[in-house]
């Protein structure tokens, strides 16, 4: 990933997207915002209790980095689940506001030029995906329901439903999320993640007393690779975000208290 810290807050984006002119896309870290603490300073989630205030102030500093209106970006109401809405036109600057109904959703695909897609993060993995060839984009979140449900698959197949996307011709990004330093789980989720991946042993390593550690990066790099995506066209984080709270927040990390940081993708004409 690359670094950007011109401007009034740094954000990161990965090496494999930005040689595309046509695609905008930034993963925000918790620094340059208003919020106080625990949501301490770029919270950009309505639902975590943060003052509503200074969540719009730190949207609208986002949206300034990266020259787009708050008012255009377009996100959804995320339930840990595996819906996927195709965002049009008409639905530009849902969710924006805290005034305006946001569609329940964990991915969000597009074709439509202008229409900034917003989701936030904290310990869940965000899934960028890009069609350079029909000029679309995916973003979807995966915690462990995600990813055992196989949410980077629903995302693909959904833009090959939609845009006519070719996986092998699609290009990934993952990241920032848990690593597996720090993701424990219990027999119960891994027995989900072994039903899931015929590969299990590369995503999943046993502690004993039931406990295991679990790799979201791998296993949605696993899930990508089973729908047709290059493993040489995915690009992953070099972060975990429950050691790295300097940078992000974390859920687990920080015991629940904490903000969301976001990622944002749009495409422009081209």
């Amino acid at each position: 990933m690359n670094r950007h810290n011109h401007g009034q807050l740094p954000y990161l984006t990965f090496s494999n997207l930005e040689t595309y002119p046509g695609l905008l896309h930034a993963v925000f870290t918790r620094i340059g915002g208003v919020s106080a603490p625990p949501y301490a300073t770029l919270n950009l989630s309505y639902a975590v209790g943060d003052r509503m205030e200074c969540v719009i102030a730190n949207r609208q500093r986002a949206c300034a980095q990266l020259g787009l209106e708050m008012g255009s970006l377009t996100s959804t109401f995320q339930v840990h689940g595996l819906d996927i809405k195709q965002v049009w036109r008409g639905d530009r600057g849902t969710g924006a506001y805290p005034t305006r109904g946001l569609p329940r959703a964990d991915a969000l695909i597009t074709d439509e030029p202008e229409v900034p897609l917003l989701m936030r993060f904290a310990d869940c993995m965000p899934i960028i995906l890009y069609d350079p060839v029909h000029h679309a984009v995916g973003l979807a979140h995966a915690g462990w329901k995600g990813t055992v449900g196989k949410i980077a698959v629903g995302t693909v197949e959904a833009m090959q439903g939609a845009f006519d996307s070719d996986p092998e011709t699609m290009l990934a990004a993952l990241g920032p999320g848990i690593g597996p330093c720090c993701y424990v789980v219990r027999d119960d989720v891994a027995s989900l993640a072994k039903a899931a991946f015929t590969s299990w042993q590369e995503a999943l390593v046993s502690l004993g007393d039931g406990l295991w550690r679990f790799d979201l990066y791998r296993a949605n790099w696993a899930a990508l690779a089973s729908a047709g995506v290059p493993p040489a066209n995915v690009e992953s984080a070099e972060y975990c975000t429950s050691c790295r709270t300097d940078l992000f927040f974390s859920h687990r990390a920080e015991n629940g208290r904490t903000g969301r940081f976001g990622v944002i993708v749009g495409l422009s004409q081209r």
